[in-house]
């Protein structure tokens, strides 16, 4: 098969399809021929060297089921999935553990089901399983045109909560707002705190979910309300901060901090499960739907890693093999 392989630690250019051996598959695999695999922003910094990257890059991929191990029960060769994967996406096939396989919803293309698994289990297992976004609650998600961030307006929104984005351009809140985002703030040319302050009547949100870390960890503080939850997945800004610490006591808030790619095979299937209990209905209702700034063959890796580093996209990266 082919595969984006990663020559060497680097930048885009580093990025090389060639031919490489087929996955080895377990009792406990399904082998999937890939329609799409998305980009996500840490497959940049696997690429760089910044984190240990898998065989092959690749977090999330849709395709057909090519082969099953002796021990999987629910998939049939044939079957339309898509898969949440500890790496391998950027490759014509990917062998992934049966429990991290879905279904393709009904409505949503083969390719564009490449978009779910990665994003909607970061945030159905931060916002939603350990934060406890409830309906009738405010939600603050920073880089609201992102893959993430585009996913989370709506899944927030089918949820019943009021969701605040911030973005750094006219034509990003934009999009933002049309995807049903109540308050759409420019980080560029306005203090987030303090247009959350107003728009809450001073008293902040339920819950912020954050990817830039230590820059926005004291200003995150601030916008929270009474029993409030601030969830980091991410450190674009960097790790360190220096912060008062009497808000977290004087309104009882909430700091955690997890990612995705490092949980057990264990973890992840039950992330899964609780995501096609939770969160499939809302997608096939059609209340949280795909969006595809771009598609690109797999041999344009580079290009969608520059694309991705250039943050000028609104929405998932796809590569097609």
């Amino acid at each position: 098969m082919k595969a984006v392989v990663i020559t060497t630690p680097g930048g885009p250019e580093v990025l090389q399809l060639q031919e490489v051996e087929d996955p080895e598959f377990g009792d406990d695999d399904v082998l999937i021929r890939v329609a799409a695999t998305a980009l996500n922003r840490i497959d940049t910094l696997q690429r760089k060297g910044s984190y240990p990257p898998p065989r092959f890059l690749g977090l999330e991929c849709s395709g057909t089921v090519e082969a099953v191990g002796r021990s999987v029960t629910r998939w049939r060769i044939g079957d339309e999935v898509c898969a949440l994967l500890s790496g391998g996406g950027y490759a014509e096939k990917v062998a992934v553990p049966a429990g991290q396989v879905l279904p393709v919803p009904p409505g949503v293309s083969l390719k564009d089901a490449a978009c779910f698994p990665e994003v909607v289990c970061t945030l159905w297992s931060t916002v939603f399983m350990r934060s406890r976004l409830s309906a009738g609650e405010t939600f603050l998600i920073h880089g609201g045109s992102s893959g993430i961030g585009t996913c989370g307006i709506q899944l927030a929104k089918s949820k019943g909560a009021k969701v605040f984005v911030t973005a750094g351009s006219a034509e990003k809140l934009a999009a933002c707002k049309d995807l049903g985002a109540d308050v759409c703030i420019n980080y560029k040319t306005e203090d987030f705190v303090a247009r959350v302050k107003e728009e809450t009547q001073g008293k902040g949100v339920d819950v912020v979910l954050d990817n830039m870390g230590g820059p926005y960890f004291q200003r995150n503080l601030d916008s929270l309300n009474v029993d409030g939850r601030l969830f980091i997945i991410g450190f674009m800004g960097g790790t360190v901060s220096e912060v008062n610490l009497a808000g977290l006591l004087a309104r009882r808030l909430t700091v955690q901090a997890a990612g995705l790619h490092s949980r057990s095979t264990e973890n992840k299937a039950l992330i899964v499960n609780e995501v096609e209990k939770n969160v499939w209905p809302a997608i096939i209702a059609g209340k949280v739907k795909p969006v595809v700034y771009k598609y690109l063959p797999l041999s344009e890796a580079a290009e969608g890693h520059r694309l991705m580093e250039s943050s000028n996209h609104i929405g998932k990266i796809l590569l097609v093999p």
